[in-house]
């Protein structure tokens, strides 16, 4: 019965995050209350409050389903036991360009992220998410072509992090254009483009 009930709960739980998604997408964070997300789902507000301490709580919660596993790989871009770093760097970010196109869970909470927060009324939590998320990919990248330029693999006399921070923008500039018109670009083929071509400027070796 006790694992019949945690089954229960964890079900709960994921229907108020895919509700709390659709709901999001559609009217925007901010405009959306607990009380629609819990209608949404059939189930009370006490039922939210049970998962989530409040609204920031729930979005982070549901930003963690998709965003972290991509994450995951663009945080071992540091890794010391890499060969190739730039390699491990192109891989993260294409791998999130064709979550974009081809998940459509990643493909909506991209599109929350990007076009459906206001960082106000009481959603401090989110965008300091935000943040942290952006603060350790760029982190994570820069280890990366710190230790491909000690391995000769760049030679670029762009200072490390000021690649992290471009490389981080370049990709952000595509996903964020791509979602206000799909039907404009071919986002994994265009970016990966792109990223070579970037990629190709940071490691030629002009000596």
């Amino acid at each position: 019965m006790a694992r019949r009930t945690k089954e229960d709960a964890q079900r709960t739980r994921d229907r108020i995050l895919d509700m709390a998604e659709r709901e999001f997408q559609r009217r925007g964070v901010s405009r959306t209350s607990l009380e629609q997300i819990a209608t949404a789902a059939g189930v009370t507000r006490g039922a939210i409050y049970w998962h989530f301490r409040n609204k920031s709580d729930l979005f982070n919660a549901m930003m963690n389903r998709v965003t972290l596993p991509l994450e995951a790989e663009i945080l071992r871009s540091g890794e010391r036991t890499l060969d190739d770093p730039v390699a491990q760097i192109r891989g993260s970010y294409l791998a999130a360009l064709r979550a974009t196109v081809n998940d459509p869970k990643a493909r909506r909470l991209f599109e929350v992220a990007l076009f459906k927060v206001e960082h106000g009324n009481g959603l401090r939590g989110v965008r300091e998410r935000r943040l942290s998320g952006l603060r350790n990919r760029v982190a994570n990248v820069e280890r990366g072509f710190r230790r491909a330029a000690r391995l000769g693999l760049l030679h670029s006399a762009l200072p490390p992090r000021a690649a992290a921070m471009a490389m981080e923008s370049l990709v952000d500039g595509l996903i964020t254009n791509w979602l206000l018109e799909p039907v404009s670009f071919d986002l994994v083929r265009v970016g990966e483009q792109a990223i070579d071509a970037y990629l190709r400027g940071l490691c030629a070796d002009t000596a």
